[in-house]
């Protein structure tokens, strides 16, 4: 450090940040010299998970005394990334896993029926070959989904003002709304969660916009956060736990009503009877009324701003900051 001016008496020049001229007592352990034992004992200490520091001890971050901490964490990263690259408005998609698109599932069913042939007293392949025949017919919601990610994907917003396709970011009717947004160019969200089982996010995801969380609650949180509406696809357990959470939301006025719209309603009319929970005084008529069903790409995109419309609102709003 230069010093221009010469040291006045009782007046030290400022210490410097870092480097002492005499080292402190603590620098050094205790010598051998001393006590023969000294380096063994000092080295079992150093080596205790104990003596770690909290943020670098893996093994008590896992724990259960610190589940909080890892709540926060897993929310807060998350929201801070999307926050970073401005994603302020979603359009959540849910679906099956299992949907896959026409020509692969065309190619399950010519090779079950190949097997069929070959065993035509299997049971078990009578009955797959169904299942498949099935999801076959279904595999029609991929090219929806597939369109309805490509129409907000080429939507046109305001400078600054993003929507985007926001899904589980696994395979099947997920995809093929991330698919159509990233055909389109624009960026599409994906919100993996950690299983105890491998499992990969599907390829049309934007790096950097795939987050893979651990707490299902904190997922939960992050689909609703910025969603402007619901469309949900054929699924299976996974999408009506999303949906009738959602549902519940808006009945109780959690959160403020969007739209929710179920595609294919044939499908929907055989997995649940929202007339009959009605009719059985366990919903109101208003209930009923909190979500609707479409068939196309166009029918669901024109629904969500037609209903905007109706309510007085803007698709687009700045978020609020206060509690959610």
């Amino acid at each position: 450090m230069k010093r221009n001016d010469e040291p006045q008496p009782g007046k030290p020049y400022p210490a410097h940040p870092t480097l002492r001229r005499q080292p402190l007592p603590w620098t050094d352990p205790k010598p051998d010299s001393e006590d023969p034992r000294s380096s063994d004992l000092v080295a079992a200490i150093l080596k205790s998970p104990e003596y770690r520091e909290a943020d670098a001890d893996t093994e008590y971050l896992r724990s259960d005394v610190t589940r909080g901490v890892r709540l926060q964490l897993d929310f807060q990263k998350t929201e801070h990334l999307l926050q970073t690259h401005g994603i302020g408005h979603s359009i959540v998609v849910f679906g099956s896993t299992r949907v896959c698109e026409p020509a692969a599932a065309e190619r399950s069913v010519t090779m079950l029926e190949a097997e069929c042939a070959r065993n035509p007293g299997n049971a078990d392949l009578a009955r797959k070959l169904r299942i498949a025949r099935r999801v076959e017919a279904k595999s029609r919601y991929y090219r929806i989904a597939q369109d309805f990610g490509r129409l907000v994907g080429n939507a046109g917003f305001p400078e600054g003002e993003r929507l985007v396709i926001l899904t589980g970011g696994g395979p099947g009717l997920m995809e093929a709304a991330n698919r159509g947004a990233h055909d389109a160019g624009a960026p599409t969200v994906g919100l993996n969660i950690t299983l105890p089982h491998e499992q990969f996010p599907n390829p049309y995801l934007t790096p950097g916009l795939c987050f893979r969380l651990h707490y299902f609650a904190i997922r939960k949180l992050h689909f609703l956060l910025r969603a402007r509406a619901l469309v949900v696809f054929p699924g299976g357990y996974g999408t009506l736990d999303e949906l009738f959470e959602t549902l519940t939301l808006i009945q109780t006025r959690k959160i403020a009503p969007l739209p929710v719209i179920l595609v294919g309603e044939d499908y929907w009319q055989r997995v649940f009877d929202p007339d009959f929970l009605v009719e059985e005084g366990v919903i109101d008529p208003e209930d009923r009324d909190l979500f609707w069903f479409a068939e196309t790409a166009e029918e669901i995109w024109t629904d969500i701003l037609r209903w905007y419309e109706r309510a007085g609102r803007p698709l687009l709003v700045e978020r609020e900051q206060g509690r959610k």
